[in-house]
């Protein structure tokens, strides 16, 4: 049985659904801060919080747990500067409950959600995994410290683990049965989606200066289909002897913003009201992630390239959400 830990959030919902539909047993557990009860239509739910190590010790005790994916941390970049020591105690203390835990059970196998962030400003493009990884805030920072901690834990414990470093993940479930749904809200295509639905009354560019082909910020967006297609070929990397690694996840190609403002005006056929507003601190002017390695060694084969597909399954959700 996989436990999936955030399992009721946006990514690990999809990766939860995947796993059901290829025959796999899972368990989500989830406090629901962020996630979401009527996302978890597959496998078993176990509410409970990282923090409280009784009831990370509950769920192994009450299903055969064989291997861990874990989603679960708190993702705004500008909060965690603001308010540092929530980032630092959820996604790296509480990371380490999860760890205990795992190794109290001897359960030796874990893929963990990671991020481009722990790179830090890119010093050249595309971005591999042997780029130097220089964080510069501290949701960053904590997710490489949770790398480095697997690392240790590794040589000490035995523990296998593939760290997942993920781009933009963006697009929703093609069935329309999950997806992006925060709160507060701050990624660019469900903001956008909100202006086409009459919830926004604009999107903001933050920044059309760069040094970009239309000065907006150019960003790697990959289908979160495809993101669980790889979680699943990670697990089943580990389980084959494969050796603890990290790979990038991305879809190797970047759009700017005003492509993405688009593009969503053509799949809606919605006019989005666009205000320019100045650039926000630490906003790299290109983002763009080589997945070559991921592709090689785990098989991985994104299917969903395309910006048109992202943004069409977004809206399809987005539309059935409202209703």
């Amino acid at each position: 049985m996989i436990l999936i830990v955030g399992g009721a959030g946006y990514i690990g919902s999809h990766i939860n659904k995947k796993l059901s539909k290829q025959g796999y047993e899972t368990v989500v557990f989830d406090n629901l801060s962020y996630g979401h009860v009527d996302f978890v239509k597959w496998g078993q739910f176990h509410q409970g919080d990282l923090g409280n190590i009784d009831d990370i010790r509950g769920v192994f005790k009450k299903y055969p747990i064989d291997a861990v994916m874990h989603f679960a941390a708190f993702t705004y970049v500008g909060e965690s500067v603001k308010d540092p020591q929530k980032y630092y105690q959820n996604n790296l203390c509480n990371t380490l409950n999860l760890l205990q835990v795992m190794m109290e059970e001897d359960v030796k196998y874990l893929v963990f959600s990671s991020t481009c962030a722990t790179y830090g400003e890119p010093e050249v493009i595309p971005i591999t995994e042997n780029h130097t990884q220089n964080p510069i805030n501290p949701y960053g920072k904590a997710k490489l410290m949770v790398e480095q901690i697997l690392g240790d834990y590794s040589h000490a414990y035995g523990l296998k683990y593939v760290l997942l470093r993920y781009f933009n993940a963006a697009g929703a479930d093609p069935e329309a049965e999950i997806g992006e749904l925060h709160n507060p809200e701050s990624h660019l295509i469900p903001l956008i989606m909100d202006v086409a639905c009459d919830i926004r009354e604009k999107i903001q560019i933050y920044g059309t200066d760069y040094p970009t082909p239309d000065g907006t910020c150019i960003r790697d967006y990959i289908h979160v289909v495809d993101l669980a297609d790889a979680h699943i070929k990670a697990l089943e990397y580990l389980q084959g002897d494969g050796e603890s690694d990290a790979f990038n996840l991305g879809n190797g190609q970047g759009f700017s913003v005003k492509q993405v403002i688009e593009t969503a005006k053509k799949i809606t056929g919605k006019e989005i009201k666009a205000e320019e507003v100045e650039r926000r601190p630490g906003d790299p002017p290109v983002l763009i992630g080589s997945s070559d390695k991921a592709k090689e060694i785990l098989g991985w084969d994104p299917k969903y390239h395309e910006l048109s597909y992202i943004i069409e399954t977004a809206w399809k959700w987005h539309q059935k959400k409202l209703e």
